[in-house]
Protein backbone atom coordinates (compact mmCIF):
# COMPACT_ATOMS: atom_id res chain seq x y z
CA UNK A 1 0.00 0.00 0.00
CA UNK A 2 2.73 2.14 0.97
CA UNK A 3 4.74 2.01 -2.10
CA UNK A 4 1.27 2.23 -4.09
CA UNK A 5 0.46 5.90 -2.29
CA UNK A 6 4.28 6.74 -3.08
CA UNK A 7 3.54 5.98 -6.97
CA UNK A 8 0.45 8.25 -6.49
CA UNK A 9 2.02 10.97 -5.20
CA UNK A 10 4.95 10.95 -7.82
CA UNK A 11 2.65 10.71 -10.29
CA UNK A 12 1.46 14.41 -12.13
CA UNK A 13 -1.88 13.24 -14.17
CA UNK A 14 -3.81 9.94 -14.00
CA UNK A 15 -3.25 7.22 -16.17
CA UNK A 16 -6.05 5.58 -18.14
CA UNK A 17 -6.36 1.68 -19.09
CA UNK A 18 -8.74 0.24 -21.77
CA UNK A 19 -9.12 -3.59 -22.33
CA UNK A 20 -11.66 -4.92 -24.94
CA UNK A 21 -11.86 -7.44 -27.42
CA UNK A 22 -11.78 -5.74 -30.79
CA UNK A 23 -10.70 -2.87 -32.88
CA UNK A 24 -13.49 -0.31 -32.61
CA UNK A 25 -14.68 -1.25 -29.57
CA UNK A 26 -12.84 2.01 -27.64
CA UNK A 27 -14.28 4.37 -29.55
CA UNK A 28 -18.12 3.34 -28.81
CA UNK A 29 -16.77 2.62 -25.30
CA UNK A 30 -14.76 5.48 -23.80
CA UNK A 31 -14.14 7.35 -26.89
CA UNK A 32 -15.31 10.73 -25.51
CA UNK A 33 -13.69 10.01 -22.11
CA UNK A 34 -10.38 9.34 -22.92
CA UNK A 35 -10.23 12.53 -25.72
CA UNK A 36 -11.66 14.64 -22.57
CA UNK A 37 -8.90 13.20 -19.83
CA UNK A 38 -6.31 13.30 -22.46
CA UNK A 39 -6.78 17.23 -22.95
CA UNK A 40 -6.76 17.79 -19.18
CA UNK A 41 -3.25 15.71 -19.18
CA UNK A 42 -3.85 11.93 -18.54
CA UNK A 43 -1.87 9.52 -19.94
CA UNK A 44 -3.70 6.21 -21.79
CA UNK A 45 -3.44 2.60 -22.69
CA UNK A 46 -5.90 0.83 -25.10
CA UNK A 47 -5.56 -2.80 -25.75
CA UNK A 48 -7.93 -5.16 -27.86
CA UNK A 49 -7.24 -8.62 -27.35
CA UNK A 50 -8.54 -9.96 -30.93
CA UNK A 51 -7.62 -8.15 -34.72
CA UNK A 52 -11.20 -8.10 -35.72
CA UNK A 53 -10.76 -10.44 -38.68
CA UNK A 54 -14.04 -12.11 -38.32
CA UNK A 55 -15.98 -8.50 -38.86
CA UNK A 56 -17.72 -7.11 -41.44
CA UNK A 57 -16.81 -5.79 -44.82
CA UNK A 58 -18.44 -2.59 -45.34
CA UNK A 59 -16.07 -1.01 -47.90
CA UNK A 60 -14.43 -3.46 -50.06
CA UNK A 61 -11.62 -0.70 -51.12
CA UNK A 62 -10.06 -0.93 -47.37
CA UNK A 63 -9.60 -4.96 -46.88
CA UNK A 64 -10.13 -8.31 -47.77
CA UNK A 65 -11.14 -11.35 -45.86
CA UNK A 66 -7.24 -12.19 -46.15
CA UNK A 67 -6.22 -8.65 -45.05
CA UNK A 68 -8.99 -7.74 -42.17
CA UNK A 69 -6.69 -8.47 -39.82
CA UNK A 70 -4.12 -6.04 -40.11
CA UNK A 71 -6.07 -3.39 -41.65
CA UNK A 72 -8.58 -3.21 -38.88
CA UNK A 73 -5.08 -3.48 -36.16
CA UNK A 74 -3.83 -0.23 -38.28
CA UNK A 75 -7.20 1.47 -38.09
CA UNK A 76 -6.97 0.88 -34.17
CA UNK A 77 -3.68 2.67 -34.04
CA UNK A 78 -5.53 5.07 -36.72
CA UNK A 79 -8.35 5.52 -34.12
CA UNK A 80 -6.05 5.89 -30.85
CA UNK A 81 -4.48 8.64 -32.15
CA UNK A 82 -7.41 10.51 -33.58
CA UNK A 83 -8.17 10.47 -29.83
CA UNK A 84 -5.12 11.15 -28.24
CA UNK A 85 -3.97 7.64 -26.77
CA UNK A 86 -0.23 7.68 -26.22
CA UNK A 87 -0.44 3.37 -26.24
CA UNK A 88 -1.51 0.96 -28.05
CA UNK A 89 -1.64 -2.81 -28.11
CA UNK A 90 -3.27 -5.42 -30.57
CA UNK A 91 -3.41 -8.98 -29.56
CA UNK A 92 -4.10 -12.18 -32.11
CA UNK A 93 -6.01 -14.39 -29.55
CA UNK A 94 -8.82 -14.89 -32.21
CA UNK A 95 -11.77 -12.82 -33.32
CA UNK A 96 -14.86 -14.69 -32.43
CA UNK A 97 -12.48 -17.65 -30.18
CA UNK A 98 -12.18 -15.22 -26.50
CA UNK A 99 -15.18 -17.44 -25.27
CA UNK A 100 -13.01 -20.51 -25.96
CA UNK A 101 -9.53 -19.51 -24.60
CA UNK A 102 -8.89 -20.33 -20.72
CA UNK A 103 -9.80 -17.60 -18.39
CA UNK A 104 -5.96 -17.93 -16.93
CA UNK A 105 -4.56 -17.12 -20.31
CA UNK A 106 -6.83 -14.28 -20.98
CA UNK A 107 -6.33 -12.88 -16.99
CA UNK A 108 -2.19 -13.15 -16.75
CA UNK A 109 -1.50 -10.65 -19.62
CA UNK A 110 -4.43 -8.31 -18.03
CA UNK A 111 -2.24 -8.47 -14.79
CA UNK A 112 0.68 -8.01 -16.58
CA UNK A 113 -0.28 -4.82 -18.47
CA UNK A 114 -1.90 -3.47 -14.96
CA UNK A 115 1.22 -4.13 -13.35
CA UNK A 116 3.04 -2.42 -16.05
CA UNK A 117 1.23 0.73 -16.67
CA UNK A 118 0.05 1.52 -13.08
CA UNK A 119 -3.37 2.96 -14.31
CA UNK A 120 -5.24 4.79 -11.86
CA UNK A 121 -8.79 3.80 -13.83
CA UNK A 122 -9.37 0.34 -16.08
CA UNK A 123 -12.08 0.25 -18.40
CA UNK A 124 -13.86 -2.75 -19.99
CA UNK A 125 -16.87 -4.01 -20.96
CA UNK A 126 -19.89 -4.71 -18.38
CA UNK A 127 -20.77 -8.24 -17.50
CA UNK A 128 -23.33 -8.21 -20.92
CA UNK A 129 -20.84 -7.46 -23.07
CA UNK A 130 -22.83 -4.09 -24.13
CA UNK A 131 -25.22 -6.58 -26.14
CA UNK A 132 -24.16 -10.37 -25.66
CA UNK A 133 -21.18 -10.20 -27.46
CA UNK A 134 -19.21 -13.63 -26.22
CA UNK A 135 -15.63 -12.18 -27.30
CA UNK A 136 -17.01 -8.72 -25.33
CA UNK A 137 -18.46 -10.75 -22.17
CA UNK A 138 -14.96 -12.90 -21.85
CA UNK A 139 -12.76 -9.49 -21.67
CA UNK A 140 -15.09 -8.31 -18.84
CA UNK A 141 -15.09 -10.84 -16.76
CA UNK A 142 -10.69 -11.74 -17.50
CA UNK A 143 -10.06 -7.76 -16.79
CA UNK A 144 -12.62 -7.70 -13.88
CA UNK A 145 -10.44 -10.86 -12.28
CA UNK A 146 -7.16 -9.15 -13.41
CA UNK A 147 -7.89 -5.87 -11.47
CA UNK A 148 -8.72 -8.14 -8.28
CA UNK A 149 -5.45 -10.50 -8.71
CA UNK A 150 -3.02 -7.81 -9.82
CA UNK A 151 -2.29 -6.21 -6.18
CA UNK A 152 -1.34 -9.72 -4.77
CA UNK A 153 2.29 -10.80 -4.86
CA UNK A 154 1.65 -14.66 -5.10
CA UNK A 155 -0.75 -14.43 -8.17
CA UNK A 156 1.55 -14.91 -10.74
CA UNK A 157 4.68 -14.38 -8.69
CA UNK A 158 6.57 -15.13 -12.15
CA UNK A 159 6.25 -11.43 -13.07
CA UNK A 160 8.00 -10.53 -10.05
CA UNK A 161 11.25 -11.70 -11.55
CA UNK A 162 10.88 -9.45 -14.27
CA UNK A 163 10.91 -6.50 -11.75
CA UNK A 164 6.61 -5.57 -12.23
CA UNK A 165 5.55 -5.42 -8.68
CA UNK A 166 1.89 -5.79 -7.36
CA UNK A 167 0.10 -3.37 -8.58
CA UNK A 168 -4.06 -2.79 -7.60
CA UNK A 169 -6.04 -0.13 -9.69
CA UNK A 170 -7.51 2.05 -7.80
CA UNK A 171 -10.98 2.49 -9.68
CA UNK A 172 -12.57 -0.14 -12.52
CA UNK A 173 -15.36 0.92 -14.71
CA UNK A 174 -17.75 -1.14 -16.93
CA UNK A 175 -19.02 0.96 -19.67
CA UNK A 176 -22.90 0.50 -19.82
CA UNK A 177 -25.09 1.49 -22.96
CA UNK A 178 -28.67 3.09 -21.04
CA UNK A 179 -31.52 2.82 -23.14
CA UNK A 180 -31.96 6.75 -23.88
CA UNK A 181 -35.21 6.75 -25.41
CA UNK A 182 -33.96 9.40 -27.96
CA UNK A 183 -35.26 8.38 -31.44
CA UNK A 184 -33.07 8.78 -34.36
CA UNK A 185 -36.25 9.93 -36.54
CA UNK A 186 -36.92 12.61 -34.34
CA UNK A 187 -33.12 14.02 -34.43
CA UNK A 188 -33.51 13.93 -38.11
CA UNK A 189 -36.85 15.48 -38.89
CA UNK A 190 -35.44 17.87 -36.73
CA UNK A 191 -32.42 18.88 -38.67
CA UNK A 192 -34.21 18.42 -42.10
CA UNK A 193 -36.76 21.25 -40.96
CA UNK A 194 -33.92 23.64 -40.71
CA UNK A 195 -32.39 22.92 -44.18
CA UNK A 196 -33.22 25.94 -46.79
CA UNK A 197 -34.03 23.15 -49.18
CA UNK A 198 -35.18 19.39 -49.34
CA UNK A 199 -32.37 17.25 -48.29
CA UNK A 200 -31.57 14.02 -51.08
CA UNK A 201 -28.34 12.10 -49.57
CA UNK A 202 -25.90 10.33 -51.71
CA UNK A 203 -25.22 6.68 -52.01
CA UNK A 204 -22.34 7.22 -49.09
CA UNK A 205 -24.93 9.25 -47.47
CA UNK A 206 -27.61 6.23 -47.41
CA UNK A 207 -25.01 3.69 -46.82
CA UNK A 208 -23.56 5.64 -44.00
CA UNK A 209 -26.76 6.60 -42.10
CA UNK A 210 -27.57 2.64 -42.30
CA UNK A 211 -24.89 1.75 -40.58
CA UNK A 212 -24.91 4.39 -38.26
CA UNK A 213 -28.59 3.40 -37.34
CA UNK A 214 -27.58 -0.17 -36.92
CA UNK A 215 -24.52 0.89 -34.37
CA UNK A 216 -26.88 3.69 -32.92
CA UNK A 217 -29.95 1.21 -31.92
CA UNK A 218 -28.35 -1.92 -31.01
CA UNK A 219 -25.85 0.00 -28.40
CA UNK A 220 -28.57 2.35 -26.94
CA UNK A 221 -28.04 5.67 -27.79
CA UNK A 222 -31.37 5.76 -29.77
CA UNK A 223 -34.57 3.43 -29.44
CA UNK A 224 -35.65 3.24 -33.06
CA UNK A 225 -37.28 0.36 -34.40
CA UNK A 226 -34.90 0.28 -37.96
CA UNK A 227 -36.03 -2.17 -40.37
CA UNK A 228 -35.34 -1.97 -44.38
CA UNK A 229 -38.63 -2.94 -46.16
CA UNK A 230 -39.12 -3.32 -49.83
CA UNK A 231 -42.45 -2.21 -51.91
CA UNK A 232 -43.80 -3.66 -55.27
CA UNK A 233 -45.26 -1.01 -57.67
CA UNK A 234 -48.43 0.46 -56.66
CA UNK A 235 -47.76 -0.12 -53.08
CA UNK A 236 -49.48 2.32 -50.80
CA UNK A 237 -46.09 3.22 -48.57
CA UNK A 238 -48.13 5.99 -46.76
CA UNK A 239 -51.78 6.93 -46.83
CA UNK A 240 -53.13 10.12 -46.44
CA UNK A 241 -54.60 10.96 -43.24
CA UNK A 242 -52.92 8.46 -41.35
CA UNK A 243 -51.03 9.17 -38.06
CA UNK A 244 -47.50 10.35 -38.81
CA UNK A 245 -45.52 7.91 -37.13
CA UNK A 246 -42.63 6.53 -39.00
CA UNK A 247 -39.80 8.13 -41.08
CA UNK A 248 -38.80 6.84 -44.58
CA UNK A 249 -35.38 6.90 -46.57
CA UNK A 250 -35.98 5.96 -49.91
CA UNK A 251 -32.88 3.37 -50.68
CA UNK A 252 -33.68 2.37 -54.30
CA UNK A 253 -36.38 2.85 -56.80
CA UNK A 254 -38.96 6.01 -57.25
CA UNK A 255 -42.03 7.53 -55.10
CA UNK A 256 -44.98 9.61 -56.30
CA UNK A 257 -46.40 11.67 -53.68
CA UNK A 258 -50.29 12.52 -54.46
CA UNK A 259 -52.76 14.21 -52.72
CA UNK A 260 -56.64 12.86 -52.69
CA UNK A 261 -59.41 15.18 -53.02
CA UNK A 262 -62.86 14.62 -51.38
CA UNK A 263 -64.17 12.76 -54.58
CA UNK A 264 -61.29 10.71 -54.56
CA UNK A 265 -59.06 12.23 -57.43
CA UNK A 266 -55.32 11.79 -56.92
CA UNK A 267 -53.13 15.02 -57.97
CA UNK A 268 -49.60 13.82 -58.85
CA UNK A 269 -47.11 16.57 -56.37
CA UNK A 270 -44.00 14.96 -56.77
CA UNK A 271 -41.60 12.15 -57.50
CA UNK A 272 -39.01 11.42 -55.34
CA UNK A 273 -35.90 9.61 -56.19
CA UNK A 274 -33.38 7.67 -53.88
CA UNK A 275 -31.96 9.65 -51.39
CA UNK A 276 -35.42 11.75 -50.53
CA UNK A 277 -36.39 11.32 -47.04
CA UNK A 278 -40.52 10.45 -46.63
CA UNK A 279 -43.12 11.80 -43.95
CA UNK A 280 -40.75 14.05 -42.01
CA UNK A 281 -43.44 17.09 -42.31
CA UNK A 282 -45.98 15.06 -40.59
CA UNK A 283 -43.77 14.40 -37.65
CA UNK A 284 -42.48 17.40 -37.32
CA UNK A 285 -46.03 19.23 -37.16
CA UNK A 286 -47.82 16.49 -35.28
CA UNK A 287 -50.34 15.94 -37.65
CA UNK A 288 -51.68 13.15 -40.34
CA UNK A 289 -49.98 12.53 -43.55
CA UNK A 290 -51.31 14.83 -46.24
CA UNK A 291 -50.88 12.79 -49.00
CA UNK A 292 -50.09 9.35 -50.41
CA UNK A 293 -46.74 7.72 -50.89
CA UNK A 294 -46.81 4.87 -53.44
CA UNK A 295 -44.32 3.07 -55.02
CA UNK A 296 -43.53 3.90 -59.25
CA UNK A 297 -41.21 0.98 -59.28
CA UNK A 298 -40.05 -1.35 -56.68
CA UNK A 299 -39.00 1.03 -53.52
CA UNK A 300 -36.75 0.09 -50.57
CA UNK A 301 -36.90 2.15 -47.60
CA UNK A 302 -35.11 2.66 -44.34
CA UNK A 303 -37.98 2.66 -41.67
CA UNK A 304 -37.54 4.41 -38.64
CA UNK A 305 -40.19 3.67 -36.49
CA UNK A 306 -40.85 4.52 -32.60
CA UNK A 307 -41.57 0.87 -31.63
CA UNK A 308 -41.41 -2.64 -33.06
CA UNK A 309 -44.99 -2.22 -34.79
CA UNK A 310 -47.47 -5.32 -34.16
CA UNK A 311 -49.02 -7.45 -36.58
CA UNK A 312 -52.04 -6.06 -36.18
CA UNK A 313 -51.54 -2.53 -36.98
CA UNK A 314 -54.41 -0.76 -39.61
CA UNK A 315 -54.22 1.81 -42.19
CA UNK A 316 -56.17 4.56 -43.69
CA UNK A 317 -57.09 7.45 -41.19
CA UNK A 318 -58.66 5.23 -38.08
CA UNK A 319 -55.67 3.26 -38.12
CA UNK A 320 -54.66 2.57 -34.84
CA UNK A 321 -50.54 1.83 -34.79
CA UNK A 322 -49.96 -0.71 -32.42
CA UNK A 323 -46.08 -0.60 -31.21
CA UNK A 324 -44.75 -2.92 -28.43
CA UNK A 325 -43.91 -1.03 -25.72
CA UNK A 326 -40.37 -1.21 -23.79
CA UNK A 327 -38.86 -0.08 -20.88
CA UNK A 328 -35.82 2.78 -21.22
CA UNK A 329 -34.76 3.23 -17.44
CA UNK A 330 -33.85 -0.13 -16.39
CA UNK A 331 -30.07 -0.01 -17.77
CA UNK A 332 -30.50 3.76 -16.73
CA UNK A 333 -30.73 3.02 -13.28
CA UNK A 334 -27.27 0.66 -12.87
CA UNK A 335 -25.08 3.80 -13.98
CA UNK A 336 -22.83 5.41 -11.19
CA UNK A 337 -20.57 7.64 -14.02
CA UNK A 338 -22.04 10.24 -16.64
CA UNK A 339 -19.58 11.36 -18.66
CA UNK A 340 -19.91 14.44 -20.90
CA UNK A 341 -18.31 14.59 -23.89
CA UNK A 342 -20.38 16.36 -25.99
CA UNK A 343 -17.44 18.93 -26.76
CA UNK A 344 -15.94 15.80 -27.86
CA UNK A 345 -17.86 14.37 -30.17
CA UNK A 346 -15.64 15.56 -33.38
CA UNK A 347 -12.63 13.65 -32.05
CA UNK A 348 -15.18 10.89 -31.02
CA UNK A 349 -16.55 10.93 -34.98
CA UNK A 350 -13.00 11.34 -36.36
CA UNK A 351 -11.92 8.06 -34.64
CA UNK A 352 -14.94 5.88 -35.33
CA UNK A 353 -14.13 6.95 -39.20
CA UNK A 354 -11.04 5.58 -38.86
CA UNK A 355 -12.38 2.19 -38.26
CA UNK A 356 -13.18 2.33 -42.23
CA UNK A 357 -13.70 -1.34 -42.35
CA UNK A 358 -16.48 -0.86 -40.48
CA UNK A 359 -17.86 2.05 -40.51
CA UNK A 360 -17.36 4.17 -44.24
CA UNK A 361 -19.42 7.36 -43.13
CA UNK A 362 -18.01 10.88 -42.74
CA UNK A 363 -17.22 12.38 -39.54
CA UNK A 364 -19.93 15.07 -40.48
CA UNK A 365 -22.56 13.31 -41.74
CA UNK A 366 -24.78 14.85 -39.55
CA UNK A 367 -24.50 18.39 -37.49
CA UNK A 368 -22.57 18.69 -33.89
CA UNK A 369 -25.64 19.23 -32.08
CA UNK A 370 -27.58 16.39 -33.83
CA UNK A 371 -24.04 14.05 -32.18
CA UNK A 372 -23.94 15.54 -29.17
CA UNK A 373 -27.50 14.95 -28.04
CA UNK A 374 -27.17 11.05 -29.30
CA UNK A 375 -23.73 10.40 -27.92
CA UNK A 376 -22.00 13.28 -25.63
CA UNK A 377 -22.62 11.57 -22.67
CA UNK A 378 -20.92 8.17 -21.83
CA UNK A 379 -21.73 5.98 -19.10
CA UNK A 380 -20.54 3.74 -16.61
CA UNK A 381 -20.87 1.39 -13.92
CA UNK A 382 -17.78 1.67 -11.17
CA UNK A 383 -17.48 -2.20 -9.32
CA UNK A 384 -17.08 -2.31 -6.05
CA UNK A 385 -17.31 0.99 -4.87
CA UNK A 386 -20.60 3.21 -5.63
CA UNK A 387 -21.26 6.78 -4.22
CA UNK A 388 -24.25 7.96 -6.19
CA UNK A 389 -24.01 8.92 -10.13
CA UNK A 390 -21.00 10.60 -10.43
CA UNK A 391 -20.21 12.93 -13.10
CA UNK A 392 -16.10 12.75 -13.04
CA UNK A 393 -13.98 10.82 -12.84
CA UNK A 394 -11.32 12.11 -10.11
CA UNK A 395 -13.66 13.83 -7.89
Amino acid sequence: MDKQNQIDEERPFPRLLGVFAHPDDETFCIGGTFARYIKEGAEAMVVSFTRGEAGQIRDAQAATRRTLGQVRANELQDACAALGVQHVLCYDYGDGKLKDVSQDDLIEPIVKLIREFQPDVVFTFDAFGAYGHPDHIAISAATTKACQLAGFSEQFSEHLQKGLVPFAPPRLFHACFPQSGLLLLDLIVQWLQNLDTRFRGSEDFMHGLMLFADESTMLGYASDHIKVEWYPSDFYIIEQGEPATALYLLLSGSVNVLREDENGNLMLLATLGPGSFIGDTGIAYGQPRNAHIVAVRNATCLVFSPGKPTNFAGRGEEAQFAAEETDSNETQQMATMCIDVSDFIEQKMMALTKHRTQYPVEPDIFPPDFLKALMGREYFVQIEQSRGLETTLFP
